[in-house]
């Protein structure tokens, strides 16, 4: 009688998501104890603000990681998106609407770029998107010769729907948070339900046997690439709109943040597994630890130490649990 829960036990530890959410729980309990502003309503509204921005790039990235391909580009992405939307509405007379249709189609076109050079030319998606960063990262500080935009004073229809806000009760809610929910159901139904989610794993976990049975691996791998830049340029423009201001610099170091999500969340970092839900649990560990360590008041200059001390104390705990989890 005593041993029949060990088992259930066991199978729950092996679940990557479940060991994230125990370390997520451990994470936003010890900061609450260290200071009770922490889960206070104004506190909780800020840290909900940013989190769409940074997990809308992370839903798109756990399905290239799945598949076996990384996406270095993102954070640039994210930063010449609003850029280029901000200047053809403020300098060109160009509507929003059509400026944003413009800023996504880029997206797109770096997607089909790095997509078809991994899969074509056979370069390391690592170097072909660490090449595609700097490129997008030169590109917007020259065409803003590095200095952020006037503010956005153009409120309408898509600042609302992307970027508005609401009280409920003591709590700020952002619309980003609801495309974070929506997109996210999206995509854990593409990768837990849909036949593509299938395709996508058995890319990650070997290729040439997914290609032996007929899955597409270069198509699925270039429209994931495709998928991973326009949500990266959606967050900008989220972000932007929230702020008020787009800068060239914007989204800086914002590819590995993202990249430790998604790890974090438990999905493999050398493909074949995934985990959306996951990804959620880390998107929102991460921004807990980030919020958190400023409370508790860590000095400016160490805070970058701090949180990647932390971040791969997290790794190094996930990774444990998984193990335990196999060996019982």
């Amino acid at each position: 009688m005593s041993d029949t829960p060990k088992p259930g036990l066991a199978a729950l530890i092996k679940v990557p998501q479940y060991a994230s959410l125990v370390l997520l729980v451990i994470v936003l309990g010890t900061f609450a104890a260290l200071n009770g502003d922490f889960l206070s309503p104004l506190n909780v509204s800020n840290m909900l603000a940013f989190l769409p921005e940074l997990g809308i790039i992370a839903l798109g990235m756990t399905l290239l990681l799945t598949a076996g391909e990384f996406d270095l580009s993102v954070g640039a992405t994210f930063g010449l998106v609003p850029v280029v939307v901000m200047l053809l509405v403020q300098n060109a007379g160009v509507d929003l609407g059509l400026a944003l249709v413009i800023g996504l189609a880029i997206c797109v076109l770096i997607g089909l770029i790095n997509g078809l050079i991994v899969t074509k030319i056979g370069i390391s998606s690592f170097l072909v998107t660490l090449s595609m960063l700097m490129i997008i990262r030169g590109a917007a500080l020259y065409i803003t010769q590095g200095f952020p935009l006037a503010s956005w004073d153009q409120p309408g229809i898509f600042v609302t729907l992307l970027a508005g806000d609401f009280y409920i009760g003591p709590f700020r809610v952002y619309a980003s948070i609801f495309w974070f929910a929506v997109l996210s159901g999206l995509a854990g139904y593409l990768l837990n339900r849909a036949k593509i989610g299938n395709w996508i794993s058995a890319i990650g976990s070997n290729r040439n046997a997914a290609v032996a049975r007929g899955v597409p691996a270069d198509k699925v791998k270039v429209w994931l690439f495709v998928l991973t830049s326009v949500l990266a340029g959606l967050a900008g423009m989220i972000s932007a709109f929230r702020i008020s201001t787009a800068s060239p610099v914007a989204g800086t170091g914002y590819e590995l943040e993202v990249i430790a999500m998604v790890v974090v969340g438990g999905t493999a970092l050398n493909g074949g597994r995934g985990t959306i839900l996951g990804t959620v649990v880390g998107a929102l560990m991460l921004r807990g630890i980030r919020n958190g360590i400023v409370l508790i008041g860590v000095p400016g200059l160490a805070y970058n130490i701090f949180v990647g001390a932390v971040i791969l104390g997290m790794l190094m705990l996930h990774a444990a649990l998984q193990n335990s989890g196999r060996k019982g």
